[in-house]
């Protein structure tokens, strides 16, 4: 039996729907090692043509794709440059440095957004001191950040950076179905600008499991051999392929209903006494910070004892995560339990 929990820890916590389960029940499957799976094969297909590149690669995560993109853009001893809120430096386990040998460099940043003169600001001289600067990663949504959206003109001012000074540019699209959704912007545009994308299908488009990515045909030979070393190679993938497709072809669009709820209960919030501030909201994530005199503990607790589940962002901070398993009785709870706290 399903819990009545409203669960606004993450996206990730969002279950098939009764039609991408049997998406995933009528997938044709093989043994996606030997490049046999035709329902993971169309995946990546379908998945690269969205984009624009030349191919794709699935795997289980988002954290796995991003760390697999690192590795095919660097080598030990190089640098990595990426905002201080970045999810590759914060919540990838120290990947960069484990799988890449790598070093960070940290822009100091507005809700995860920085600018192409920080970028150039941050690129290292040629000198046997410093470590050579290789790969710039951008996040879109910044989950840090309060699901913050990047200016595309702001990005292309990135590029021309990193095409000027021969870096890669990489982007952790670990939401960005949820930007394309609230900018209404074309993902070959995004396909244009960086030189791989990760983009993940288990959390606002619902799927269970998994992550795509996508670049030339060339670093997406090399990222299938890192997948093999990293262990990630999966056999009868199309199971769950058949989930991630289905997600891209129905899932996009509705994206917006969780924007436009995520902004309803911000307006809520930010009228309540203990609320010190809220983070822009442009897409399916609220966060938020309790004032000093409001400690956040009790606050979450006392949430968990009208059945809702939330999780601190930080200090005194609290993150809402709207998605697809919501319902708008769930929403109308919520903002009942948040006027009468």
């Amino acid at each position: 039996m399903e819990n009545t929990f409203i669960d606004l820890r993450s996206d990730t916590v969002t279950k098939p729907t009764p039609e991408m389960k049997v998406a995933m029940m009528n997938a044709v499957v093989g043994d996606d090692v030997f490049g046999e799976d035709e329902t993971v094969n169309a995946l990546q297909t379908y998945a690269a043509e969205l984009f624009g590149k030349e191919a794709a690669l699935f795997c289980s995560s988002g954290t796995q794709t991003n760390q697999i993109a690192i590795k095919v853009h660097t080598q030990p001893g190089d640098e990595v440059i990426c905002s201080n809120l970045a999810h590759v430096y914060l919540y990838e386990g120290g990947g960069i440095a484990f799988n890449s040998g790598a070093s960070v460099r940290l822009i100091d940043s507005e809700r995860g957004l920085f600018t192409a003169a920080q970028v150039l600001e941050n690129i290292n001289a040629e000198n046997d001191h410093f470590p050579i600067s290789r790969l710039v990663c951008v996040e879109n949504t910044v989950n840090k950040g309060g699901g913050a959206c990047w200016d595309l003109d702001e990005l292309k001012k990135i590029k021309a950076v990193c095409t000027q000074h021969n870096l890669a540019f990489h982007l952790d699209g670990a939401r960005i179905f949820n930007a394309l959704a609230s900018k209404q912007q074309d993902p070959k545009e995004y396909g244009e600008l960086f030189d791989t994308l990760s983009i993940c299908l288990s959390k606002g488009l619902g799927a269970p499991v998994g992550s795509l990515l996508l670049g030339s045909a060339q670093h997406i030979y090399k990222a299938r051999r890192y997948r093999k070393i990293l262990g990630g190679g999966m056999r009868q993938a199309g199971f769950i392929a058949g989930a991630g497709l289905y997600a891209l072809k129905h899932n996009i669009q509705r994206l917006n209903t969780d924007h436009e709820r995520a902004k309803r209960v911000a307006a809520v919030i930010g009228q309540k006494e203990f609320t010190e501030f809220v983070l822009p909201v442009e897409t399916n994530i609220v966060i938020f910070k309790i004032k000093d005199q409001f400690p956040v503990e009790p606050f979450i607790n006392k949430l968990a004892l009208n059945n809702i589940k939330a999780v601190s962002m930080g200090k005194n901070r609290v993150r809402f995560v709207f998605h697809l398993n919501h319902s708008e009785h769930d929403i109308l709870r919520l903002i009942e339990f948040l006027n009468i706290y």
